[in-house]
């Protein structure tokens, strides 16, 4: 089965003030970059960039860059995109996460059996990481189900499919949760990312 990798670079960055925040370095690094490298080097070639910005097709010359197929649904119409585009299965990763890494990313790959999603556990608000995340092409119609039952949670659509968990031992393989799933959001997340370097 061919995996593939889409990275989603999705919203407004209305707490970095506007600016794209995937393109700041971190470690000398665009975290665009970073990503792009983890989804490329775990799963053999390039990934997918699902972009609103119109300056999008610059950021990262020779990507296949696509806007959202269906605006204004925020990180779940990434997630779409990603699996109607590529076409799924899709190990979907945040372009504001610097620290994901290719060895997790190949888990991801390899964990999508017998189910129609995997995410991996963390220590996060939800416990897991839909932005870190792989995608089986039943999501598409999961999706557009929970769309019209307006529930737009990047979670909501679960409830749809088989959902798989990469607990959080076997994340613990490939680094430390807090820092793998570390985003950044704002300018004192970027200055803590430096840190984590």
């Amino acid at each position: 089965m061919i995996i593939r990798g889409a990275v989603l670079a999705g919203g407004g960055s209305s707490r970095f003030g506007g600016r794209p925040k995937g393109l700041e370095s971190v470690g000398g690094r665009r975290i665009l970059d970073r990503v792009i490298g983890a989804l490329t080097e775990g799963l053999g070639e390039p990934p997918l960039l699902v972009a609103n910005h119109p300056e999008a097709a610059e950021w990262a010359p020779g990507l296949r860059v696509v806007s959202d197929t269906r605006p204004g649904l925020g990180a779940l119409g990434g997630i779409y995109t990603a699996v109607i585009e590529t076409p799924a299965p899709v190990v979907c990763v945040a372009w504001d996460m610097p620290f994901v890494s290719a060895g997790l990313v190949r888990a991801l790959a390899d964990s999508l059996e017998m189910v129609d999603l995997c995410l991996p556990e963390s220590g996060g608000p939800r416990g897991v990481e839909p932005l870190c995340a792989i995608y089986g092409p039943a999501c598409a119609g999961a999706i557009e189900r929970s769309v019209a039952e307006n529930d737009l949670r990047a979670i909501g659509f679960h409830r749809h499919v088989g959902v798989g968990i990469l607990r959080e031992t076997t994340v613990r393989r490939y680094g430390d949760p807090d820092r793998l799933f570390f985003n950044v959001n704002t300018a004192a997340d970027l200055t803590r990312a430096q840190g984590l370097v």
